[in-house]
């Protein structure tokens, strides 16, 4: 069992919520290009794994936020040095299809491949088992590569996309909104 893992504890709502942790800042060497075509009445839909043409840097101005009021029965566990969040999984349920979503998953840059994120992950899974839940659901970007390969190797699959979820023009960007699940 790695050192880290022994350090997960239960995220307190009242001392968390509202808390600003550090940007999702990553580098993507590569995106999933997303393909829409319609004929008829049939729709295929392609994501092909393509390079870009110089590495994308993801610097998103804002910072996340734990604990936010429109997820139900929020709970929260991660690793703390001091008063300092180095890693942390938000998970939250969504009642009315009794699936449990994770709303944040983020390990410090400096603590990644030491198997934080499998750890906070397995957590988040035995919530959903211990809750009879049916599913395992979450979301990331088309152009979050390092993100997909960890929710495939886990053993989430892609169970559906929205194109248009952050601009009107996410393909473009190759920002598009993709859903992964993990049936349980």
């Amino acid at each position: 069992m790695s050192e880290y893992k022994k350090r997960i504890i239960p995220l307190d709502r009242k001392k968390w919520e509202g808390h600003k942790f550090a940007k999702f800042n990553y580098t993507s060497n590569f995106y999933y290009d997303v393909e829409v075509h319609h004929k008829g009445s049939d729709f295929h839909f392609s994501f092909v794994k393509k390079p870009f043409e110089t590495p994308l840097e993801k610097n998103p101005d804002e910072f996340d936020v734990l604990f936010q009021p429109w997820f139900d029965n929020i709970k929260a566990w991660g690793i703390v040095e001091g008063e300092r969040l180095i890693a942390v999984i938000e998970t939250a349920v969504d009642e009315w299809n009794n699936r449990l979503r994770i709303t944040e998953l983020w390990v410090d840059d400096a603590y990644q491949r030491k198997g934080i994120a499998t750890a906070l992950m397995d957590i988040a899974v035995q919530r959903a088992k211990d809750e009879n839940r049916r599913a395992v659901v979450l979301e990331t970007q088309s152009c979050n590569e390092k993100a997909i390969e960890f929710y495939l190797a886990y053993g989430f699959t892609l169970i559906g996309f929205d194109s248009y979820h952050y601009q009107n023009d996410d393909i473009e960007r190759k920002e598009v909104r993709m859903e992964f699940g993990l049936l349980l």
